[in-house]
């Protein structure tokens, strides 16, 4: 069977939860015996040379515009073209905005799997012509595609409620890679300045909706001089927000270490003393079932998204509520607790690539 996917910016060693949950799938599905072949962005592509597979999976880097709001419809339109050509049993679009495309993959014959991964019309950085595509892609793809992949209940509860479709939704969770031995180094903790067991940490994209410019607040406001604040992460254009965030950092002592994958990130998340995640919209967030699958002990917002993973009471901060993150923060930092177990048993990366397989077969 072969595979054609779109919707991720590209991988490996890129930012992002749909490019890290691309990256844990899809050499799972061809190890399970599938031709895939992953459609990158080529200007987010910067390997020299240039990779044309990766653990199994083909990669084709095609044209897309660098320009929010037209970068992901563009370059899915490219893609369904090519898969179209390559005789392509299947296109797996991941994320509503690509989905645009889902009439068009369907009057070209081809078997149409969406993933979605979130209410992306919510995010604060889309004007109204963005968030009119991002709804047209999800409409699409609850009335057309063949089925329909969502990673949380919370989105499955979208399209019942909007849209009345129940039929050949698939509930599968994003995933976590649990380590039996997290890394013991701290180079580059040392190299970047970081106190091991003495910082908060939060990773991700520099946007809006991940209120990180809050947090910094909130830590402000904290006046706890023991611990560190370091984000991880950067922005992929240079918006206003994403210099604003910068400059706001450097102006209170906040470490921002850029984009970290691999052992750097291992060090970041195994020696933090906590984990927050601020955000105003998730889809399933991976960088909080990273966080867990570490122990670290973790205050996020009350949004759908986040309380579907069913921490403790104590690990949750009202949203837009300053004062309750520094009460959450405060109380983490001060129970005495300098780990925590989960069950991660339903974000297992081998289940979640069997359960996807057998979308694949749906007749």
């Amino acid at each position: 069977m072969k595979i054609y996917v779109c919707g991720t910016r590209g991988f490996p060693n890129m930012q992002g939860g749909i490019e890290t949950h691309c990256e844990e799938l899809y050499p799972r599905i061809a190890r399970l015996g599938y031709d895939v072949t992953v459609v990158r962005r080529k200007s987010f592509i910067a390997e020299n040379p240039v990779r044309k597979e990766y653990k199994g999976v083909k990669f084709k880097d095609i044209y897309s515009p660098k320009i929010t709001g037209f970068e992901a419809a563009v370059h899915s339109l490219l893609t369904i073209y090519y898969a179209y050509r390559a005789k392509a049993d299947i296109v797996h679009i991941h994320a509503i905005g690509p989905a645009i495309v889902v009439p068009l993959a369907k009057m070209a014959g081809l078997k149409v799997i969406v993933t979605h991964h979130g209410p992306d019309y919510d995010r604060e950085k889309w004007g109204f012509f963005s968030r009119l595509v991002l709804k047209t892609g999800e409409f699409f793809a609850a009335k057309l595609a063949d089925e329909v992949i969502v990673i949380s209940t919370v989105i499955k509860d979208i399209l019942k409620r909007k849209y009345n479709r129940t039929k050949n939704v698939h509930l599968i969770y994003n995933g976590v890679t649990t380590l039996p031995n997290h890394s013991q180094s701290t180079g580059f903790l040392q190299k970047s300045g970081i106190k091991p067991g003495k910082y908060i940490l939060a990773v991700g994209r520099f946007v809006e909706e991940k209120r990180f410019d809050k947090l910094i607040e909130a830590c402000i406001k904290l006046k706890q001089k023991d611990y560190q604040l370091v984000i991880a992460g950067d922005s992929d254009y240079e918006t206003s927000y994403a210099c604003y965030l910068k400059n706001f950092a450097a102006e209170n002592h906040v470490i921002l270490t850029g984009v970290v994958k691999g052992e750097a990130l291992s060090e970041l998340y195994g020696n933090a003393a906590l984990f927050v995640l601020p955000s105003s919209h998730e889809g399933l967030p991976i960088t909080m079932l990273e966080a867990m699958s570490y122990k670290r002990k973790i205050v996020a917002s009350n949004i759908p998204a986040n309380l579907a993973v069913n921490l403790d009471a104590d690990s949750y901060f009202e949203l837009n509520d300053l004062n309750d993150l520094v009460h959450k923060i405060a109380g983490q930092l001060n129970n005495g607790c300098t780990e925590k177990e989960y069950d991660l048993s339903l974000y297992d990366w081998d289940t979640i690539a069997l359960q996807t397989k057998e979308v694949y077969v749906t007749p």
